[in-house]
């Protein structure tokens, strides 16, 4: 069964963001004193008195503009009440009640949910009468006074959270999901391919570079699996990150690597491989997690016989680090070979985490020390004398040499290269830690 869903409803600035943060512990929303820095659904996991609910918090319902920002940030609340159980109308008592307040609460009553009315930003709780008397007349209830900053009168509003979430019929385990990190520059596509994934408009769209700031979890299940894609926020070059939310935005990517189980590198057909992608590209390889290469827009790109595997050949090219990653050719806009990304990313995840027993790489190991020589110098003799994993995500192992000086870097390749060979390995970083052991 899945989790109840409660939405954060509000126009910009009243402290929606805030509120999210404080309530799943952690600062997964942007938080800047500026109307309308969270533009897409953000999704949290939290629990209160022992019952578990996901919480969305959306970007601010503003009043019906040509923007196509705003609108498509109108868009995504609205579709934030449609699938939420619970919403959270958060005000601003400081402000007052305004038209754009009512227009929301008109919304509201319209979506037949159950609506919590919260007045934010309450300093004072000994005049909060005052402050939010006014907001009665919505006609949605007593309204509850919090401070998110302060984080006062939020375990009342938790109360009312838990008293209105459907009754779970049975407890089910949580299944193992594939976490999937969509990376790459701005306007590379990385929204548009998880829409096309979804079949929903979930994360906003547009052709203005930059438009998604946070990182967004999007739940998705098919007959190869399920799986989490976190869309991130694309990486600029640092000249051009000014504002602090770029910054904020730079670091939500490097933790949505972090978390990621796979990362799927998205690079623009038209523009090839350009010096910003690298870095990203090794950000996730540092990290040791499994890679995909995806070139969108290939159906834009001029082609002739041959264009494919001379396009592969650049790529590994100028990504040399990244041999071991698959690559694929696809269209987000139109579809075409998206449906591959799903059987590459469980390979490339159980690979990633693969396992193999000691007496199997130790009879690998015995075999690549008779067909290569291991190297000597100045007369000594390197000795390779015992192979084991250690551990996974990614696949290291430690290997036991007699003297560390002489295990040159030309021989750990020659040891990955077998691995790969044996084991396959696909899209995923291979590391060696080289252990010294005096023989008895």
């Amino acid at each position: 069964m899945a989790k109840p869903t409660v939405a954060i409803i509000g126009k910009p600035n009243v402290g929606k963001s805030t509120f999210f943060n404080y309530l799943i512990g952690k600062r997964l929303a942007i938080v800047e004193d500026t109307p309308g820095v969270t533009r897409d659904r953000l999704y949290g996991e939290t629990n209160w008195r022992g019952k578990d609910f996901t919480l969305i918090d959306t970007g601010g319902i503003e009043e019906k503009s040509g923007d196509v920002i705003s609108s498509q940030m109108r868009f995504q609340a609205e579709l934030a009440i449609e699938l939420s159980d619970v919403i959270i109308f958060m005000t601003d008592a400081k402000a007052g009640l305004t038209f754009a307040d009512k227009d929301i609460a008109l919304m509201l009553k319209k979506s037949k949910k159950p609506v919590i009315l919260v007045c934010n930003k309450v300093d004072d709780f000994s005049k909060m009468e005052n402050e939010i008397y006014e907001f009665y007349n919505l006609g949605l209830g007593t309204p509850y006074p919090i401070s998110s900053a302060n984080a006062k009168g939020i375990g009342d509003v938790l109360d009312a959270i838990y008293e209105l979430l459907p009754k779970e019929d049975s407890e089910e385990k949580k299944e193992e999901f594939i976490k999937v990190a969509v990376i790459g520059k701005p306007n590379v596509g990385k929204s548009s391919l998880i829409n096309k994934i979804l079949g929903e408009n979930r994360n906003i769209v547009s052709n203005i570079a930059g438009t998604t700031r946070d990182s967004i979890d999007s739940e998705f299940e098919n007959k190869y699996g399920k799986y989490v894609f976190i869309d991130t926020a694309g990486l600029r070059r640092h000249s051009k990150i000014e504002e602090n939310i770029e910054k904020y935005s730079v670091l939500r990517t490097n933790l949505a690597i972090e978390r990621a189980d796979v990362c799927i590198l998205m690079i623009d057909a038209n523009e090839g491989v350009t010096e910003q992608d690298s870095k990203i590209a090794g950000k996730a390889h540092e990290a040791g997690k499994g890679i995909i290469i995806v070139i969108n827009k290939w159906d834009e790109y001029n082609k002739e016989n041959g264009t494919l595997e001379n396009y592969t050949k650049i790529v590994y090219q100028k990504l040399s680090y990244l041999s071991y990653a698959p690559i694929l050719f696809i269209s987000a806009k139109t579809g075409q070979r998206v449906e591959k990304l799903f059987s590459l990313i469980n390979e490339v995840a159980n690979n990633n985490s693969m396992r193999i027993s000691t007496s199997v790489l130790n009879e690998l190991l015995a075999e690549a020390v008779a067909i290569v020589q291991p190297p000597t110098d100045k007369g000594k003799r390197l000795k390779v004398l015992y192979l084991t994993q250690v551990s996974i995500k990614p696949p290291t192992f430690a290997i036991f040499v007699n003297d560390k000086k002489l295990f040159h870097f030309s021989y750990e390749r020659y040891i990955v290269n077998k691995l790969r060979q044996e084991f396959d390995f696909k899209g995923t970083p291979i590391r060696i830690l080289v252990r010294e052991r005096k023989e008895k």
